[in-house]
């Protein structure tokens, strides 16, 4: 099964609907709330939700990737996560050549980049998610969204997911190891998959609840093997 169907989206109204009672029966009220929209307060649970999704894609990745945290004296996994989770904001780090979203991703796959390749990855996936929300970590009424922001950083994701599964380094190796693959050539651990599936349909989906409240029309790619290139955010 493609990761396409897996993900493929419910009818906009469906998940705003859904998510919103959602909030109102889980959350509790606050004077802030006067100034959303239905859609706001989906836009705010879909951030959070990323978030969560990154912070939990970290973890695994480095994991399976041990080595790469080794690569910094001293470095340690919870001071990764406060160095990209701490403050949700724009992330520009020294040590990545100042680089950000697609850009810092593409490090990971640079064959002369001696670096954290998890942290090159995973700084760039944020700064790019974070992007696509203007770095606002929370909408109100005036606030507007850019619906082919939300779809091309979907289709970035995709790019990513095929570069951790087809690139190689000179020694035909994975840059980062991701799923485990069996011997007839199917991923034993689909954790991975899963969780770069649910990160993609979040995107998507906000996209189309963007275009539809605003009439404004997305620009849609086709993308092959040929041609997975990061789209611009």
């Amino acid at each position: 099964m493609s990761l396409r169907a897996v993900i493929a989206p419910l009818p906009a109204i469906t998940l705003v609907t859904t998510i919103a009672l959602t909030a109102c029966t889980a959350g509790s009220f606050r004077p802030q709330n006067l100034a959303k929209t239905e859609v706001d307060q989906v836009t705010d649970l879909h951030i959070l939700a990323q978030e969560a999704h990154l912070r939990e894609l970290t973890i695994k990745l480095y994991r399976r990737n041990p080595r790469e945290l080794r690569k910094q004296p001293g470095q340690a996994l919870e001071k990764r996560l406060q160095q990209l989770f701490g403050e949700r904001s724009e992330l520009r780090f020294a040590e990545l050549d100042n680089r950000q979203a697609t850009d810092a991703m593409l490090l990971a796959f640079d064959d002369h980049y001696t670096g954290d390749r998890v942290f090159a990855v995973m700084a760039g996936l944020t700064d790019m998610l974070r992007r696509s929300y203007d770095y606002k970590v929370e909408y109100f009424m005036l606030d507007e969204l850019d619906q082919q922001k939300l779809y091309n950083s979907a289709r970035n994701i995709e790019v990513l997911v095929w570069r951790l599964s087809h690139k190689r380094d000179p020694q035909n190796q994975p840059y980062l190891l991701s799923n485990e693959m069996s011997e007839d050539a199917r991923p034993d651990n689909l954790s991975f998959e899963r969780l770069f599936g649910k990160m993609i349909a979040l995107q998507d989906m906000m996209a189309e609840i963007t275009a539809d409240s605003s009439n404004r029309a997305i620009n849609r790619v086709v993308q092959g093997a040929a041609t997975m290139i990061f789209l611009p955010i």
